[in-house]
């Protein structure tokens, strides 16, 4: 099988709303995918919406964050850490050139992903071409403004997950957040899917992999992996 290439593109939002808080990626669910793929024998590019430093969520960075084996192991890998310092933003790059892309979440996304409509065309333009489009946690922020060819939203019929509105109750950021993802997913059609909260849960809808939430990003790596050697010619 020729060598897979997989797009990921992370947020560049830090600001919490008003909330006066920091965000951006959850460091999780971007350490988790990258390190899978990595060892799967696929090419990883990284990039983000605005290109330069990603901003990391700081709370995704402490002690208890550390015991994931991907964040201990990117702690320890200063190849990745200046990736993640200096990334290409998204609209530099050829989406053709890849078999797949990947939207981690972390709370950034929920501001700068749905805004941007080059990432609903490269969203759009990869299912068209047959190719997986996967996203955890928030990270579904970034199919809400895709369309398909019809004129319908990519998730309308389609299982999706995403962070759930009682998870987003407990981390208190219910009235913070633009809108909740598992409302906006609803509402656009989606067949919306779930497990128990901060469990590890995702789906795979054809060529659309989700994921819940951070727990998840590991779930979601490996579906997107069965999905692009699905469509890898040998």
């Amino acid at each position: 099988m020729s060598r897979p290439r997989i797009l990921i593109i992370t947020t560049s939002h830090s600001e919490m709303g008003n909330a006066g808080g920091k965000t951006g990626v959850w460091l999780e669910e971007l350490t988790t995918p990258y390190y899978a793929f990595v060892d799967g024998n696929a090419e990883v590019a990284l990039a983000s919406i605005a290109g330069g430093p990603v901003p990391i969520d700081p709370r995704s960075t402490g002690e208890d964050s550390r015991k994931e084996d991907s964040v201990r192991r990117y702690f320890g890998d200063p190849a990745l850490q200046a990736k993640v310092g200096n990334t290409p933003a998204f609209t530099t790059l050829d989406g053709r050139d890849y078999d797949a892309v990947f939207l981690p979440g972390g709370h950034g996304t929920m501001w700068d992903y749905p805004k941007s409509h080059e990432l609903a065309e490269l969203v759009t333009d990869f299912l068209e071409a047959g190719k997986p489009v996967a996203a955890v946690c928030h990270g579904p922020a970034g199919l809400t403004g895709a369309l398909t060819e019809e004129g319908e939203p990519v998730v309308k019929g389609k299982k999706v997950a995403g962070f759930t509105n009682s998870e987003e109750a407990a981390v208190g950021l219910t009235k913070v957040v633009p809108f909740l993802l598992e409302d906006r997913l609803r509402e656009l059609g989606g067949d919306y899917q779930k497990g128990p909260d901060f469990a590890p849960f995702a789906v795979r809808d054809g060529l659309l992999i989700t994921g819940q939430n951070p727990a998840s990003a590991g779930k979601v790596a490996s579906l997107t992996l069965e999905a692009v050697r699905d469509q890898v010619p040998a």
